[in-house]
């Protein structure tokens, strides 16, 4: 497919630009720091729940809903929340995607119980799948060929750097007891942020819609909300449970209803009519390709930082600050390969995450013999510095792959390409985070300390490592170098 102008409703990017009497530094400030937002708030209590359930006095099922909450509706609604922006005008439902983000964030600042508190998370959750899909429809339709695989390499690294860092910032955040709040300025730091975010996405986003498109889909809206929510529910609280045989039931009546789902859009497509996802844009290799890549992606994301975490801490007896480091250092390797992919990739194309991806196999191969070797004599140095290398692989992935899938998307349809890569994301995040209780705690328990922690992690990585090998395949069926296509 082609980028024709007549594929979009607006002017060329560049005269969106100018009409709206700004740089593409501003555009980009304003979408990203949405995406910023969201990838911090979907990790961020991670390390503020202790404090949290002593604060409100909040359960150990709180707790989880406390995460679960947001990341739910945020999964469920990412495919429906792109189409409103193809519908709508994705200026318009980003604006107001943003504005009720950061009124979620102010309730869940001040929320005085678990239970407000959670409501607050679902609102905060849904509204940013409003918010999200938009940024990368956004750049799709508003910059053209090197700026935006630019623009698409910025929206990886803040996408890959929000939930490495969100954890960090948390801790940060209320250990500093802010003013005496203790965990509230997690959510708090959200309301300049957003308001300025608001107020400038009004003032200098330029407008697009696909004016094809007549009417939202109901049926669609709730076959596909449905079969999400009755795959990922039992991926989030199954594993407290012990996996009794509800949740694999739950999750093959899911995979049923997404079946009707996709059928009920072939026949809106044949029909004529406004399907809720645009079927063809599974015929692009490059699109379905890069679709399970970014699944993949977010699996791995899920599976292995949180087993990681706990390694740092229970295994090594690292203190949470000490760990820190390591998330440090992971972040700072993921800025590094992002900034690399982003002047490689209009040369080498598909080689360049492909070669993030062996990268990070080979340094994690690397981690496993040292953390075997070294066992809980590992200090914060030796457990911290190969994760410069992994970020720097990670990096050379997340930067690029969103411009090698949705590059050769039609600009009309750019926002259910967007809800689509976006709700593979968490997917994957929701099987991986599930995955690590048959990855991690099949030998040990929760709560188990020292060499036995450190065993089972490195094992676990072997998974992680096949599925980096895996990715490296996949990605033999995205684009290559336009001067070799």
């Amino acid at each position: 497919m082609s980028h024709d102008t007549h594929q979009t409703t607006t002017s060329p990017p560049q005269n969106a630009v100018r009409a709206a009497g700004c740089t593409w530094a501003v555009i980009l400030a304003v979408v990203l720091t949405a995406e910023l937002m969201n990838a911090l708030d979907g990790s961020v209590v991670y390390t503020a729940l202790p404090t949290i359930a002593a604060d409100i006095g909040a359960t150990t099922a709180a707790l989880q809903w406390i995460h679960a909450a947001y990341a739910l509706t945020f999964a469920l609604g990412l495919i429906t929340g792109g189409r409103l922006g193809d519908l709508y005008g994705r200026k318009r439902i980003f604006v107001a995607g943003t504005s009720v983000f950061t009124l979620a964030s102010l309730l869940c600042g001040i929320a005085p119980g678990p239970e407000l508190l959670i409501a607050a998370r679902v609102l905060q959750g849904a509204a940013a799948a409003a918010m999200v899909p938009q940024v990368l429809a956004t750049l799709h339709v508003t910059f053209y060929e090197g700026s935006r695989a630019k623009a698409f390499g910025l929206y990886g690294t803040v996408m890959s750097l929000g939930s490495v860092t969100g954890p960090v910032l948390g801790g940060v955040l209320t250990q500093a007891d802010l003013f005496g709040l203790g965990w509230r300025p997690i959510f708090l730091i959200n309301l300049p942020i957003g308001i300025a975010a608001v107020i400038l996405g009004r003032r200098f986003l330029p407008e697009s819609r696909d004016r094809a498109a007549r009417r939202l889909d109901p049926c669609g809206m709730l076959l596909s909300a449905l079969g999400l929510l009755l795959i990922t529910l039992p991926l989030t609280v199954g594993g407290n449970h012990g996996w009794p045989a509800w949740t694999f039931a739950t999750m093959g009546t899911g995979l049923l209803i997404l079946a009707l789902f996709i059928t009920q859009q072939k026949t809106k497509t044949r029909k004529g009519d406004s399907p809720l996802v645009v079927l063809s844009l599974f015929t692009g290799r490059a699109f379905s390709a890069g679709l399970a890549t970014q699944l993949a992606f977010g699996l791995l994301s899920g599976a292995f930082f949180l087993s990681w975490a706990l390694f740092m801490q229970d295994g090594l007896g690292l203190t949470p600050g000490q760990a820190a480091t390591g998330f440090v250092a992971a972040s700072l390797g993921e800025m590094g390969g992002a900034w690399l992919a982003m002047s490689l990739v209009a040369r080498y194309g598909r080689a360049v995450p492909q070669a993030g991806a062996l990268l990070a196999a080979a340094t994690l191969v690397g981690y496993h013999q040292l953390i075997t070797t070294e066992g809980t004599g590992m200090g914060t140095v030796l457990a911290a510095a190969p994760m410069l290398a992994v970020g720097l692989g990670l990096g050379m992935i997340g930067a690029p792959l969103a411009d090698l899938t949705l590059g050769r998307v039609p600009n009309k349809d750019a926002g259910s390409a967007s809800g689509l890569f976006n709700t593979a994301t968490q997917l994957g995040i929701a099987l991986g985070t599930a995955l690590t209780g048959v990855i991690l705690f099949i030998h040990i328990n929760a709560g188990t300390q020292g060499p036995a922690v450190n065993t089972a992690f490195a094992n676990s990585l072997w998974y992680v490592i096949g599925t980096l090998i895996t990715m490296a395949v996949l990605m033999l069926l995205l684009p290559k170098p336009a001067h070799s296509s």
